[in-house]
């Protein structure tokens, strides 16, 4: 079964270029342009995300708000969260981390390819434990 990547992003083109890539790689793709709806498809999504790629700045919610949320939900806590944005400062990558989120990437050093190998590396790690029924 195809892993599932929810991509909470406000910028479109970013967000259609991720898109393109995963879909790519094989992986199902939903997204959400804002906090708020990011949030709401994390929650009501059947199957839960595989994996989540969350920008930090955005309108109406940003991703540090909405990784609070998530981690706090029993239902989504255990889905990992990959902060993806052009934030690089040191106090930014602390408190994601602190937050729950499993890796902190910042989008002008890595191409999408290479941020879709290390979804996958992160998917594989978290999948590793589990066994097959």
């Amino acid at each position: 079964m195809a892993s599932t990547v929810l991509i909470i992003e406000d910028d479109q083109l970013i967000q259609r270029m991720y898109q393109k890539m995963f879909t790519f790689e094989k992986f199902n793709v939903e997204t959400a342009s804002d906090g708020e709806e990011g949030l709401e498809k994390a929650r009501s999504m059947n199957p839960k995300p595989t994996i989540i790629l969350l920008d930090v700045m955005m309108p109406k919610m940003n991703g540090m708000q909405v990784l609070e949320k998530l981690k706090a939900d029993p239902d989504t806590k255990a889905i990992p969260v990959i902060m993806l944005t052009n934030l690089a400062g040191d106090n930014d990558v602390e408190t994601a981390l602190s937050k729950g989120a499993v890796k902190y990437i910042i989008k002008s050093e890595h191409d999408p390819k290479e941020v879709a190998d290390m979804v996958q590396e992160i998917i594989t790690g978290y999948t590793r434990n589990d066994i097959p029924s």
